[in-house]
């Protein structure tokens, strides 16, 4: 058996007595696992460790809201405006009967309460209920972030909604435009390129100046030019953080206008890799202490 065949079959048995670990102690040992080095929770430095001092400690009320892509429409409409959503065709606790299911094409099948969880449906060929009632069965009977400690997701309510599709009539998604906002000022933006086939990412400026550095993903080398509302993304997204120490606001642009994604608080689980690793720390310095640190005593259960 060769290495990754082991850790392959290993998996489950990690996962299995990760979850049976006091919180802290299987942040540090994931935090361990990917970046080869203890983590600071308590004092933390870098992005990363901010990432998991958050999710140890950090209850603020707003955030599972705000992170639920159900609720959040409603926040953003009244601080933005009705024309900053994807409109929400469906919503419910579990799927309607297929009699109900008269949805125009295409569309989008999401649950609210975690990442990643799309079901596209492009054309009527791409309806097949089974396999989308086995999905969505599936994400509703999913705790999203358990084993990363991702605290917010155990507190949103789960449900299903259905958007209008927003990518062209061949699947490509849109650009994806990630505001990296620390203290109600936007600092800078990644820009996601072919998300659903070759991945590659690039970070700019909010004077849309290219940076050096990339995150998880490969660098994308070629320039990417802004999109025609990016002052206005920019406002859209410190309007929508005033009060929080540390948001990712996502957005698309659609026909030159721009058009809210969602809120990230826990980008990559702290377990996003920085390339070069210096940005770690520098993102870190953006995030201030005086923003993310709340005391411990405050919350017993993280120890």
């Amino acid at each position: 058996m060769n290495n990754d065949a082991f850790k392959k079959a290993l998996g489950p048995f990690y996962r299995a007595s990760l979850r049976e670990l006091p919180d802290k102690l299987a942040i540090q040992i994931e935090h361990f696992r990917y970046y080869h080095k203890w983590p600071n929770i308590e004092t933390p430095e870098t992005f990363n460790e901010k990432i998991q001092h958050r999710k140890l400690y950090d209850r603020d009320p707003r955030l599972p809201r705000l992170a639920d892509k159900v609720l959040v429409k409603d926040y953003v409409s009244k601080t933005l405006g009705q024309g900053w959503i994807n409109p929400t065709i469906w919503s419910g606790p579990e799927l309607p009967h297929r009699s109900s299911r008269n949805w125009p094409l295409p569309y989008v099948l999401k649950a609210n309460h975690g990442c990643g969880w799309n079901y596209f449906v492009l054309s009527g060929a791409d309806e097949n209920w089974e396999d989308i009632e086995n999905i969505a069965n599936g994400w509703l009977h999913s705790k999203y972030g358990t084993l990363s400690r991702e605290w917010l997701y155990s507190e949103i309510e789960p449900q299903l909604l259905v958007e209008p599709y927003l990518g062209n009539s061949e699947g490509v998604l849109p650009v994806d435009y990630k505001v990296f906002v620390f203290h109600g000022k936007a600092h800078y933006i990644q820009v996601d390129i072919d998300r659903a086939t070759n991945h590659r990412l690039s970070f700019y400026d909010r004077n849309w100046v290219k940076q050096p550095f990339s995150y998880n993903y490969p660098f994308h080398p070629e320039e990417v030019p802004p999109p025609r509302s990016l002052e206005k993304m920019l406002w859209a997204a410190e309007r929508l953080c005033v009060g929080l120490s540390f948001v990712r606001v996502d957005f698309y642009e659609i026909d030159g206008n721009p058009m809210f994604g969602e809120m990230t608080f826990y980008p990559s689980a702290g377990l996003g890799v920085f390339r070069p690793d210096s940005y770690d720390k520098f993102f870190g310095s953006l995030w201030s202490e005086a923003g993310s640190q709340i005391r411990r005593e405050e919350h017993p259960h993280a120890a």
